[in-house]
């Protein structure tokens, strides 16, 4: 197995900075960087959102390979963008139709593709399919999505909030819906970031136990905290910023008539929103089912950011790629 190509260690004494500790590494969950990394990130991103131009090359004739399992709008596009516009190059590749290590297993795959590219995305369904090209592989793995965690949705809604609030810490934040692999990563980085996280989902739809208690140990240490409630709202009250998700997730599409009936009390609408905050914000990853988890009123009204998120996908992943691959080296104000 080959090794990581990490940073130089700093001096003995000296805590390396973000820019030195994340080169050559992986983000397989929220959870893998450290709260101070994920700040950096964050204050990069807002940079890159605000003078794009400065890093036009900053990653010139880096090589980015995506493999794909599920489909994409958001995700694809936006992380294309991001290598184009910093210079460096995408690889897509459809895996739609065959999914990872089914024709060539993920070892070999991954000692191949360190030979070649700068870095791997992938989405994916199996979670261990991410964890173990990054075992494998010598360059960084992104984790676009899997069945588990969505750390790069995670990182543009948080960077959303930031520009909203001007800071994660302290706020109220409320998750209403299914516990699911957008849930997982947004109340890890709830808790990265010192924020008031509450979940709302129906009994036996609640996050993993292990993630709950992970991002509890992580709140602990930055002053956040992490609520599980069955009640949308009890959940919703007082929150300055209210998310969902669809009810049925990629890949749980035989449910759709199951949660359908579970969920219905959980639907954002107009009325659910008056009970959060005056000045509350609604957030949705997208794509949204119309009417369904969210009414149109309170996706297309005036406290909806959805958009903003989405905007924010490219932003954040500009900094991720940035941070993995060295590309910010010159940027010592992130230190």
């Amino acid at each position: 197995m080959a090794s990581k190509a990490y940073a130089p260690e700093a001096p003995v004494g000296a805590p390396p900075s973000p820019i030195d500790s994340l080169a050559g590494r992986d983000l397989c969950s929220i959870a893998d960087f450290s709260t101070v990394e994920i700040a950096a990130l964050l204050r990069l991103a807002h940079q890159v959102k605000a003078d794009p131009g400065k890093f036009r090359w900053a990653l010139d004739a880096k090589q980015m390979v995506m493999f794909f399992e599920k489909a994409s709008l958001r995700t694809r596009l936006t992380f294309e963008t991001a290598i184009n516009t910093l210079g460096g190059n995408a690889i897509f590749v459809d895996q739609t139709q065959s999914p990872l290590g089914e024709r060539e297993s993920l070892a070999d795959m991954s000692r191949n593709l360190e030979r070649w590219v700068s870095v791997i995305v992938l989405r994916t369904y199996a979670h261990d399919t991410i964890t173990e090209m990054a075992q494998y592989a010598a360059c960084p793995v992104i984790n676009a999505l899997s069945d588990l965690e969505h750390p790069c949705q995670a990182l543009a809604d948080f960077m959303t909030i930031e520009e909203r609030f001007g800071t994660a810490r302290g706020l109220k934040f409320t998750y209403v819906g299914d516990g699911n692999n957008v849930c997982h990563s947004l109340m890890l980085m709830a808790a990265q970031l010192g924020a008031h996280c509450t979940i709302g989902s129906p009994k036996k739809y609640s996050p993993k136990p292990d993630l709950v208690a992970q991002a509890r140990a992580i709140a602990a240490q930055t002053g956040g905290s992490l609520n599980i409630v069955n009640d949308p709202v009890v959940a919703v009250t007082g929150a300055d910023a209210v998310y969902t998700d669809v009810c049925t997730s990629m890949g749980f599409e035989h449910e759709v008539t199951k949660r359908a009936p579970i969920f219905t009390p959980y639907q954002v609408n107009e009325q659910l929103m008056a009970k959060a905050a005056p000045h509350a914000v609604f957030m949705h990853c997208l794509p949204a089912h119309r009417n369904a988890e969210v009414t149109d009123a309170v996706l297309d009204g005036p406290q909806s950011v959805v958009f903003d998120q989405a905007e924010n996908r490219m932003h954040a992943q500009k900094a991720l790629l940035l941070l993995l691959l060295g590309g910010a080296a010159t940027h010592t104000e992130l230190s």
